[in-house]
């Protein structure tokens, strides 16, 4: 087959493999070549922390896809395979087989940059150490489940309190560990408000997980292996340690190839993920994305976000015109016994971004009084001086997950609080009181 007729794709998990299915559903002609660095594709990245936790047994239940199955679908994915370099003049990729440690060139007609995010690894000394983990990969997960099996660790550190980092201090919780979590700012979830991050740091601590905030870590301290964590002047006994810092682009490529980045530092890309370069499309954690509530590129790397610019990058590559709106930044993740979700700004984002804001917080049942089982639902909107919503965020036992979801579309929709108060939403006792916490939030802001 014609070089012109090959779509090569770089990166095999979320969009990429997205992007290849989406293209040969597309083109039953085009030739695709997809390559992984790691020795997986069509994974559930975010089913990580739950596999060393063991709720979920096998490393086989995360992967939607193997490379035999995506054969079968006309579709060449080679685990174990990196693209080292680009030639978008020469329209050639040079490509690393990590097995057999040798490179070849292979010409493509267009190319779906797909290569995902990388850890962040600040420079702390002591990073050389044994028992120090990041979480990204299958492969990532397997090395710490099986050091939790050899070296029956007691006593974990986690280094961010973020999503990952939390989602952690619960599976090393689970499996009996003394768990510490240090964070360097002056809460943990920098994602969501302080003062609803505080009702999720009172769970943290009822479990038994101790937070330290304003706490950067100074150094790993061992004889080998992890032994201490030294961070705002104090030492913390660690047998385990997980960098948990965020997620950056993984633009190397991208740069050394003359793929333009945009203001957040990650791939800029136009509403069909078109490149600067002809005949190339970026798509999920390599790529930014548009703010729908700011208009604005943003960098907010989601598995959600990247399965959709995945299709979308993949259906253009195969000759289709489909277009990738945006998103307002939507996200949940559990804690413990917390559901906590949000959406769109947050109140410190609003007045960063130089919006005349009020923020609006109710305390609500998720069932009807009388009913058992119901818990309380912390809600905050925030809102625009006009009325306009600009986001939200809910805490709570049960309900925030889901209800999120209302606020995320009335968000893309454009709304008013004063139309988000008009829905008229499910009721039954065991789901909800006849007044949804949304319809009671979004009252109390128009009052």
């Amino acid at each position: 087959m014609a070089v012109s007729q090959r779509l090569v794709v770089v990166g095999g998990v979320a969009a990429g493999m997205s992007a290849a299915s989406k293209a040969r559903r597309v083109n039953p002609e085009l030739e695709i070549v997809a390559f992984e660095r790691s020795g997986y594709v069509s994974y559930g990245a975010c089913g990580l922390p739950y596999l060393i936790s063991g709720v979920v047994p096998d490393p086989r239940d995360l992967i939607a896809r193997t490379p035999e199955q995506f054969a079968r679908q006309g579709i060449e994915a080679r685990v174990h395979h990196e693209v080292v370099a680009m030639d978008a003049a020469a329209k050639t990729v040079t490509v690393r087989d990590l097995e057999r440690g040798e490179e070849f060139t292979l010409g493509y007609g267009v190319l779906v940059l797909a290569a995902g995010g990388t850890p962040a690894r600040p420079p702390i000394p002591g990073m050389e150490l044994g028992g120090i983990f990041t979480l990204r990969t299958v492969e990532d997960g397997l090395a710490i489940r099986e050091f939790l099996a050899r070296e029956r660790p007691r006593r974990a550190v986690i280094v961010g309190g973020g999503y990952i980092g939390l989602e952690m201090a619960e599976a090393f919780h689970r499996l009996g560990l003394e768990t510490a979590v240090l964070e360097m700012l002056p809460q943990v979830l920098p994602n969501f408000d302080a003062d609803m991050a505080g009702l999720v740091v009172e769970e943290l601590e009822r479990q038994g997980v101790a937070i330290f905030t304003e706490h950067p870590v100074e150094g790993f301290e061992g004889d080998g292996r992890v032994r201490q964590v030294a961070a705002a002047g104090q030492t913390f006994p660690a047998d385990i340690a997980l960098l948990a810092v965020g997620v950056r682009p993984n633009i190397t490529l991208a740069r050394e190839a003359g793929i333009a980045l945009g203001p957040t530092g990650a791939v800029a890309v136009d509403d069909h993920l078109r490149t600067n370069l002809p005949d190339v499309y970026a798509a999920g954690d390599v790529a930014e994305v548009k703010h729908l509530v700011t208009g604005k590129p943003a960098y907010i790397p989601l598995g959600t976000t990247a399965n959709k610019q995945g299709r979308v990058a993949g259906e253009n590559a195969a000759g289709g015109d489909a277009t990738f709106r945006g998103v307002v930044g939507t996200a949940v993740v559990k804690i413990f016994d917390l559901e906590a979700a949000r959406t769109g700004l947050t109140e410190r984002e609003a007045r960063e971004q130089g919006y005349d804001v009020r923020a609006i917080k109710i305390q609500h049942g998720t069932r009807a009084h009388y009913y058992p089982g119901g818990s309380p639902l912390h809600v905050k909107l925030i809102v625009e001086g006009n009325g306009r919503l600009l986001g939200a965020q809910m805490i709570g036992r049960e309900g925030a997950a889901k209800r999120i979801d209302v606020i995320a579309a009335a968000l893309q929709a454009g709304w008013t609080v004063e139309e988000l108060s008009r829905l008229d939403l499910s009721y039954a006792p065991p789901f909800s009181p006849v007044w949804d916490p949304i319809l009671v939030a979004a009252n109390v802001a128009l009052r």
